[in-house]
């Protein structure tokens, strides 16, 4: 089998001869002491990394190459040196200051949307469904052909209906503004959506009968005891809004809808089920049980993710009870096993080749 079958199969309860070898990436702080602990230095980012340790990811996942939200995106550049600490706007548009040494957390100092006219400026220049480059054709063209029959999985990106509205209003800013003023909330929600289906639309239009593997999608909107947003608001503003997307994808062949959401994910779960939205990512074992969820929603719920990192922190001995905990979960189907977040500093060298021994011999085999 190739990546491909083994990804459908696992995600239609389908035997398979081995589950695929994901991971979720390192904070670069992590890379930077791998060097010290005997990773070659030339391997210094996240694709490096990926390739070095025979993960299948990086080239084996390709994303049809359009995008339905922010484009064209601002020039990243830095508005102010002050010495220890430098000034930058980000490609959203975000003013943040931070520290030249330290990974701490930035302080934001403004965000591009803080009033409706800045909405407005905001929506026409960089929302713009018809904007030149959005979807472009013939590229799409090309890679039709290529992927007529592929061996690697192709994914679409659905964007995001929350994640990037908080990106660019900033946290408290929409936490205001959801209680404050709905109506404009779901107006720029609405245009997300509209953004997405014709974005979505035009590309299908040009792809024909290739068939796309699944979609994916970036909410982060959860943090350690919750969501960022009431669930009722959350089924009152977006789930009517996902299943329209998703039932377009559904008519283009698209089965597997995955989401990107950090935290404590579990008062949503069912919600995004009902949206059509089928499949979590990256699962926070610190707040979440991937068993407790299949035990919950059955096979409704499909899962990528959910070995807790915090145990290559503590050593091989944790690292196997994990592994173990999961076997049962893995074998059902449905679940490709993988770090739940990044990989942190934490972690040794030692220990991570471990896991990812341990892991092809107990999980994927």
């Amino acid at each position: 089998m190739n990546l491909r079958e083994r990804f459908l199969k696992v995600m239609n309860y389908e035997k398979v001869d081995k589950v695929p070898n994901f991971d979720f990436g390192y904070w670069p702080e992590t890379i930077k002491r791998w060097h010290k602990e005997g990773l070659p230095t030339n391997i210094d980012d996240q694709i490096k990394c990926e390739l070095y340790f025979g993960l299948e990811g990086v080239e084996q996942i390709v994303s049809v190459p359009v995008s339905v939200s922010l484009y064209p995106h601002f020039e990243e550049k830095v508005i102010e040196d002050k010495g220890e600490h430098v000034i930058i706007q980000d490609e959203e548009g975000v003013l943040f200051e931070k520290s030249k040494t330290s990974a701490s957390i930035p302080k934001y100092l403004k965000f591009p949307i803080e009033t409706k006219k800045d909405w407005e400026r905001f929506k026409k220049e960089r929302l713009n469904p018809d904007s030149p480059g959005r979807v472009p054709e013939d590229e799409l063209k090309e890679l039709k052909e290529c992927w007529r029959n592929r061996g690697y999985i192709t994914r679409i990106y659905c964007g995001s209906l929350y994640g990037c509205l908080r990106n660019w209003m900033g946290l408290e800013n929409i936490s205001i503004k959801i209680m404050e003023d709905p109506v404009w909330i779901e107006e720029m929600m609405e245009h997300l959506t509209n953004l997405s289906l014709k974005v979505l639309k035009r590309t299908f239009d040009i792809l024909g009968d290739i068939k796309i593997d699944c979609s994916w999608w970036w909410e982060d909107m959860c943090f350690n005891k919750g969501p960022l947003i009431s669930p009722k608001l959350f089924e009152k503003f977006m789930v009517p809004r996902y299943k329209r997307i998703v039932s377009f994808l559904e008519e283009k062949g698209i089965k597997i809808h995955v989401v990107d959401c950090d935290g404590k994910i579990d008062e949503l779960v069912p919600l995004w089920l009902e949206a059509g939205i089928n499949c979590m990512f990256p699962i926070e074992v610190a707040c979440n049980d991937p068993i407790e969820l299949r035990k919950k929603y059955g096979k409704r719920c499909l899962m990528i993710g959910g070995v807790d990192k915090r145990a290559l922190i503590k050593g091989k001995k944790a690292i196997d009870e994990e592994l173990n905990r999961l076997k049962d979960l893995v074998k059902d189907g449905g679940f490709i096993p993988c770090i739940d977040h990044r990989v942190p500093p934490d972690v040794s060298l030692e220990n991570y080749l471990y896991y990812l021994r341990r892991k092809e011999e107990i999980l994927l085999s």
